[in-house]
């Protein structure tokens, strides 16, 4: 094989390197929903557990999440925030073990929060607030599974639990629960403005990385084209 051919096909697999860096940079972007704070101590008391729920779809908006509480390990006095625009639906369901507490014994927990009436747009997301009186200390985390409805009739099951691997591609909201002062206040979701500032970091590496990648790959071509014409001058 000529030292043309070699230096023309190292700067097409370089193009192509470049293209894929870029490709995977915009794949990395996606967002699911997630419960802030991570953490609480095990038996934590009068807290707020927020749901961050983004839209993921450029052509419809989202009308309807449905969370659902785990009630083998239930989360004691449920009450939800109100928030502009949504209705939220409280269900509740008969525990099949008891709850015994301070104040007596509990025998109904929330079982499902339904938010809907509002709507979250393209490129937006909402917080869902939940105070709760009191959180199990029986296990090490919750997994609150989320159904998320969008207005073209798509739902989203974000219900897949991590078994210690990879990320599902569908995870469902989880808090872990630790041992400590269950009366420690954790640290506050992230504020809207914090967010925005995140976004914008993430934002500008996912453009650095597409024009490093657009970078390489002109230079790729620029170094095939030298070589074509080094060739010809070669020959001639």
């Amino acid at each position: 094989m000529s030292a043309t051919r070699l230096t023309a096909r190292r700067a097409a697999a370089v193009t192509a390197l470049a293209a894929t860096t870029v490709l995977l940079a915009a794949g990395a972007a996606s967002a699911h929903v997630t419960v802030h704070p991570e953490s609480y101590a095990k038996g934590a008391t009068d807290g707020v557990l927020t749901f961050r729920v983004p839209n993921e779809e450029d052509k419809a908006f989202t009308t309807k999440v449905q969370v659902f509480l785990p009630t083998d390990h239930p989360v004691l006095g449920v009450l939800v925030h109100p928030q502009d625009g949504w209705t939220a639906k409280v269900t509740t369901t008969k525990l099949k073990t008891p709850v015994k507490t301070d104040d007596g014994t509990i025998t109904e927990a929330a079982s499902e929060i339904t938010f809907s009436g509002g709507k979250i747009g393209a490129g937006e997301y909402e917080d869902f607030d939940v105070a709760f009186g009191q959180l199990p200390d029986d296990t090490d985390q919750l997994a609150f599974k989320t159904l998320q409805t969008y207005s073209d009739g798509k739902v989203v099951r974000w219900i897949e639990e991590p078994t210690g691997g990879d990320e599902p591609e569908n995870p469902a909201p989880v808090l872990k629960l630790t041992a400590g002062d269950a009366g420690a206040v954790p640290a506050p979701a992230k504020t809207a403005a914090a967010t925005a500032k995140a976004t914008d970091a993430g934002d500008s590496t996912a453009r650095g990385l597409g024009i490093a990648g657009l970078v390489v790959g002109v230079l790729g071509l620029a170094a095939a084209a030298f070589a074509l014409v080094r060739g010809r001058a070669a020959r001639s």
